[in-house]
C-alpha cells in the first residue's frame, strides 16, 4: 500500500497500486465502503490484470487519514484526487466508480477531461439523495446525534444483516461519513447527471441484475450511454460477483475504444 500527502496539514491517502501495460483504471469506492476491501479480487480478474489498477481509499474511510477538521464534500474529495492524477503524471485514465463514490468520480472526470479515456459508474447516485437512501438518512441527522448514535446504531444492525458492509463501515470516521452524506443530499454546484451528460468521453452505467428493473436504464441508454449488467448481484455487485464486475468493466472499455 502506499500513501499520498493532500493537503498543508499532512492529511494523507492511501492506496494499491498494481502495475500494467494498460491504461491505469482508478477505483473510487462508496459511502462506507473502502476500494481496499471493496476491489482486490475484481481487480485482479484476468479482465482487468493487463491494466494499471489504482484503488483508492478515500479520506476518512478504510486505511486513508481521517481527520475531524476535513469537509468531506463531494466536491473536496473530487479536488484532492485531481491533485493525486496530475502528480502521478496520468496522462490517460479510466475512472470506475460505485454508488456515493459516482458524484466523485463525475466531478474528477469533468477536471480531467483532457487526460480521460473513459468513465465507468455502477449504480452510481447521478442526482441529489432521495428519502429512503442511506445517503439521505445519513445526511438529515445532525452531526452529534449521528456521531453519538446513528452511526453505531448502523454499524450494530449491519454487523448481523449486512456483515461485508459493517465491516468497512466500522472503521470509516463517523463525521466523514455524515458530512459527504449532507454533500449527497445538497446536490452539486451543476447536478451529477447533467454534468455526466455533458462529458465528451464515452461513458458505462453498470446495473446489478438484482437491482432491475430501474427506469433509468432507458434514460441513460437515450443519452448515448452504454449498459452493462452484472449477473447475480444487486448493488454490492464487488462482493456478490467480482467476476462479472471484472467483465462489465471491461466491456465499458471496450466500448470506449470502437470507433
Amino acid at each position: 500500500m502506499k500513501e499520498y500527502k493532500i493537503d498543508n496539514e499532512n492529511n494523507k491517502i492511501r492506496y494499491h497500486d498494481f502495475p500494467g501495460d494498460d491504461t491505469p483504471i482508478l477505483f473510487i469506492h462508496g459511502l462506507g465502503c473502502a476500494s481496499s476491501f471493496d476491489y482486490p479480487e475484481v481487480a485482479s480478474q484476468i479482465e482487468l490484470i493487463n491494466h494499471r489498477r489504482i484503488l483508492i481509499d478515500l479520506l476518512g474511510s478504510g486505511f486513508s487519514d481521517k481527520p475531524d477538521s476535513y469537509s468531506y464534500t463531494v466536491e473536496d474529495h473530487a479536488d484532492y484526487l485531481y491533485r493525486f492524477v496530475q502528480d502521478l503524471k496520468l496522462d490517460n485514465i479510466i475512472i470506475f466508480a460505485h454508488s456515493l463514490g459516482g458524484p466523485i468520480a463525475i466531478e474528477l472526470a469533468n477536471k480531467c477531461e483532457h487526460n480521460i479515456e473513459t468513465i465507468i459508474l455502477s449504480e452510481a447516485n447521478l442526482d441529489k439523495s432521495y428519502k429512503g437512501s442511506v445517503s439521505y438518512k445519513f445526511g438529515n441527522c445532525s452531526e452529534e446525534d449521528f456521531i453519538n448514535d446513528m452511526f453505531y446504531q448502523v454499524v450494530t444492525v449491519s454487523s448481523i444483516n449486512n456483515s461485508m458492509w459493517a465491516a468497512p463501515l466500522s472503521i470509516c470516521s463517523p463525521i466523514a461519513m455524515n458530512r459527504i452524506s449532507k454533500s449527497a443530499v445538497a446536490g452539486g454546484k451543476i447536478s451529477w447527471r447533467q454534468l455526466l451528460y455533458s462529458l465528451k468521453c464515452k461513458k458505462t452505467f453498470i446495473f446489478g441484475e438484482k437491482s432491475l428493473p430501474d427506469d433509468d436504464t432507458y434514460e441513460l441508454e437515450k443519452q448515448g450511454i452504454n449498459i452493462e449488467i452484472v449477473s447475480l448481484a444487486g448493488h454490492s455487485m464487488a462482493w456478490e460477483n467480482p467476476k462479472g464486475l471484472a467483465e462489465a468493466i471491461k466491456k465499458g472499455i471496450i466500448y470506449s475504444r470502437t470507433l
